[in-house]
């Protein structure tokens, strides 16, 4: 199996991959919105086919590619590590969001302001 970041470092192989994230295709309709010819097309969709990112079937004569979603894994897993974080962890958050639905109820219970006063 080929890496698919090799697979994916070849600019025709990403358009390749852009066009099949929309649709399914055929060779011969692949082969068209590019100007190299329907071998080396071909020939790119066997490496995304081997690194796990496209996969072929035939229809009769014609081989009908696609877009493997699982192969897409190792690029996403990579890209997840290599998202900025924030600085703190989000369960700190938790604690906020606890006062200030308690604060928020607090205030809802307590009576106005200005009915206090008039009472007094």
């Amino acid at each position: 199996m080929t890496d698919p970041f090799h697979a994916l470092a070849d600019p025709v192989r990403r358009a390749l991959l852009r066009t099949l994230a929309a649709a399914p295709a055929r060779v011969v309709d692949l082969a068209a919105a590019h100007p190299i010819s329907r071998p080396a097309v071909s020939r790119h969709l066997r490496v995304l086919a081997d690194s796990g990112l496209v996969e072929a079937r035939t229809h009769g004569r014609e081989r009908h590619y696609a877009l493997r979603t699982a192969g897409l894994q190792p690029l996403s897993r990579l890209l997840d590590e290599l998202a900025p974080r924030p600085p703190f962890d989000a369960s700190a958050l938790d604690g906020l969001d606890l006062e200030v639905r308690r604060t928020v109820r607090d205030h809802r219970a307590a009576p106005p302001a200005d009915l206090t006063e008039e009472t007094a």
